[in-house]
């Protein structure tokens, strides 16, 4: 058997006879049970006994680890579900008092929950028809009108479009930044494979992202609240993010955020199956549940059924999907208390309590905080961050405000306008009457003349003008159709749904104009998109740590990888990089994008030295749509040839300049030679000094051959000045 760093190596196989010249203190037997696990661990979480396969059995005797555990496999185990190590009566105390408190925050919010389903019905989703007089949620009067001004309808599509076009890019929305500048090509390359395959992920292995995430932004727009839950779905195998409706998040409205929340319930209906599947995986304990009961739906659920024309519960009890609660608490349970240096202190620490609301059995109790750094019971638990709060405009509790809250009066509003005015049309078009009562002795009173028609009517020998007298219906004036108009404008000056007239249709708006003009009618959107990519940057921190517990999901559900990932690189990349949206946070719209790259046009006409033209139509051309501009750029164009006559005078240059060089050299050869007689003559004849005046005439004629170099480059200077082109 191989030896482990911290194994005594005195250890043999159960029926193995002892080793000579050891002693009996150091043979060591050791029985393998069945049904024992094929690693234990101590309280810190190492490895200190492992049964192989072949029947052999590795033990620390000294203390140290027999095999050294993953940060992610350390995770796993930190994180398992401590149900079974608990007693029913505590169990049974816990679930009493969490569904107790579940109920007093569904309570804080009642008041929310009504104007929420209030506003479902403003959206106009459903159809309706004039009903009668009578009937259940009928008109006061027969055929009065029912529909609905798409005010907030439109506030909230236009916003889902606009997000959804920044947020979710069609090439991934992750962007992996680099603060560091001096990073080698190795580490470019890992940021752009890190990059590229995260983005691959989100929208080819995560395909459930992109339209749960559009769906998200629908009910942001419409209730100023929408949640993400980023964890690890035991289920799929790999890390997920997907939306939670506010309706299905339960937080005392106290609250102001999830941080400070004392209790955050996620209400889930899973199928029995799924519950039957996580039993089977041992997420969740494996009892009995009985057939779930018809629980009481709240306004909203109702409503979202009613709009959707669905039954909200199945006729059959075994169709009906299992109400579990994920409550996250802080809990101080018997077995498991806080310590601190090694004293019992009673803090109540983070824990994820799953209870079935139908049976109030607990599921799973899971601990919601990090393994600490050092020795357990030295730290103070901090609750771990499971949920990304996406807001709209802060509230003034812990729901925050919509489009619902900014333009539900103004729908009302418009809405009740405009039933009056169809009604007065169908009235002035089908005007009621009076009739009197000499004249009603015919068998109905209901005249439906058509065109070209008539009709019997018996006035008693009156004037059929005195025994008929219409009732006096007035048309829709001019005044209540300029106030609805006025109305109308007001509600979408708000809701940041206006049209955006930059400069009033003239080609020639000055810069400032435009731009002032595109800040003021973005102001509302720009401030929602910044709050957004905030929260998207947060949503994908979550999601770095669940790949950092779990690496292995992240490359085996890749399907050609940009880089060959393993455990040790993918930690490397996770830890030195961070993963942001690829969103700009200054630009909320594609409309805003381009009147900036417009308002720049401007300015490089108006400058054109001072801009590069091309850059910008470059960037232009991407603004627009165009990934590739490249393409519709023109090649350069080789110069044009030069004219005769200058072709001409550049050959003449040539000549000139070839003699001058040629001139040159000759006067270089006779200076190096007057040198060399200077020199020779310098020394005499057997050491006999030379005459001073030979002397002076050969320096002079050294100065005059200097002379005529210099005036020779002048000349060559002065031939190339003229000459040249112009």
């Amino acid at each position: 058997m191989p030896m482990t760093p911290g194994l005594n190596p005195n250890i043999r196989m159960p029926q193995e006879e002892p080793q000579a010249g050891l002693g009996a203190a150091e043979d060591i037997l050791v029985e393998i049970e069945e049904g024992k696990p094929d690693r234990q661990l101590d309280d810190k979480g190492n490895v200190i006994r492992i049964e192989h396969e072949d029947g052999s059995v590795s033990i620390s005797l000294d203390g140290r680890a027999v095999e050294e555990v993953s940060e992610a496999e350390r995770a796993r185990e930190w994180f398992e579900n401590l149900v079974d190590d608990i007693d029913d009566g505590s169990l049974g105390i816990i679930a009493d008092e969490l569904l107790r408190g579940v109920q007093d925050d569904m309570d804080s919010r009642q008041d929310w929950i009504e104007d929420r389903a209030q506003g479902i019905k403003l959206l106009g989703l459903k159809i309706e028809v004039p009903q009668l007089q009578g009937a259940a949620d009928g008109a006061p009067v027969d055929g009065m009108s029912r529909v609905r001004h798409p005010l907030l309808l439109e506030a909230v599509l236009r916003f889902q479009a606009n997000s959804r076009s920044e947020m979710l890019p069609t090439d991934g929305p992750v962007k992996v930044r680099v603060d560091s500048v001096n990073t080698s090509i190795q580490e470019d390359s890992l940021a752009d494979a890190l990059e590229k395959d995260l983005n691959h992920y989100l929208t080819a292995v995560a395909k459930e992202y992109y339209p749960d995430t559009d769906r998200m932004l629908f009910m942001l727009g419409f209730g100023g609240t929408a949640f993400k839950k980023v964890y690890f779905c035991p289920l799929r195998g790999r890390p997920v993010s997907e939306t939670v409706d506010a309706d299905d998040l339960i937080v005392n409205n106290a609250a102001t955020t999830l941080e400070d929340a004392k209790r955050i319930t996620h209400r889930v209906y899973m199928r029995s199956s799924t519950v039957k599947r996580l039993q089977i995986l041992g997420v969740y304990r494996d009892i009995d549940l009985s057939t779930p009961r018809m629980e009481q739906k709240d306004a909203v659920q109702r409503e979202k059924a009613d709009q959707q024309g669905i039954s909200p519960e199945a006729a059959n009890p075994d169709d009906r999907d299992r109400e579990i609660y994920e409550i996250y608490c802080e809990l101080d349970i018997p077995g498991f208390e806080h310590k601190y240096k090694g004293k019992i202190t009673g803090l109540e620490i983070p824990y994820r309590v799953t209870i079935d609301v139908s049976t109030r059995q607990i599921l799973s109790i899971v601990r919601n905080y990090d393994e600490p750094n050092g020795e357990e019971g030295n730290e103070l638990p901090e609750a771990r961050s499971n949920f990304v709060k996406f807001t709209f405009v802060p509230g003034l509790g812990f729901y925050d405000i919509g489009l619902l809250h900014i333009l539900g009066n103004t729908t009302n509003a418009v809405t009740a306008a405009w039933r009056e005015m169809l009604d007065a049309g169908m009235y002035a078009n089908f005007p009621g009457f009076l009739m009197a009562d000499t004249g009603a002795r015919q068998n109905t009173n209901i005249f439906r003349v058509p065109p070209g028609g008539g009709a019997l009517v018996k006035t008693g020998g009156l004037p059929i003008s005195q025994a008929i007298m219409p009732l006096p219906y007035k048309e829709p004036g001019q005044a209540l159709m300029n106030l609805v108009q006025n109305v109308v404008e007001t509600g979408q000056r708000v809701g940041g749904t206006s049209e955006l007239n930059v400069g009033e249709g003239r080609q020639d708006a000055p810069v400032g104009t435009t731009l002032a003009l595109i800040d003021q009618a973005t102001k509302v959107l720009n401030a929602v998109h910044k709050r957004m990519h905030s929260a998207q940057a947060d949503e994908f921190q979550l999601l770095v740590r669940c790949f950092r517990e779990h690496p292995d999901s992240f490359w085996k559900k890749l399907k050609g990888p940009s880089l060959q990932w393993n455990e040790q690189i993918f930690s490397q990349a996770i830890s030195n990089y961070e993963l942001v949206p690829q969103a700009d946070p200054n630009t909320a719209s594609h409309t805003q994008r381009v009147m900036k790259v417009m308002a720049l046009k401007q300015l490089q006409q108006s400058n054109p030295g001072m801009f590069d033209a091309i850059a910008i139509d470059r960037a232009a051309m991407k603004a627009i749509g165009w990934s590739n501009p490249e393409q519709f750029m023109a090649a350069p164009q080789p110069p044009p040839p030069p004219p005769p006559e200058l072709m001409v005078a550049m050959e003449e240059i040539k000549v000139k300049q070839q003699d001058a060089n040629t001139k040159q050299m000759l006067a270089q050869a006779k200076i190096a030679e007057t040198q060399a007689n200077i020199a020779k003559d310098g020394q005499g004849q057997q050491g006999v000094p030379l005459d001073p005046n030979k002397l002076i005439d050969a320096q002079l004629k050294q100065a005059e051959l200097k002379q005529k170099d210099a005036d020779l480059q002048m000349k060559k200077w002065t031939s190339c000045r003229t000459c040249a082109p112009k």
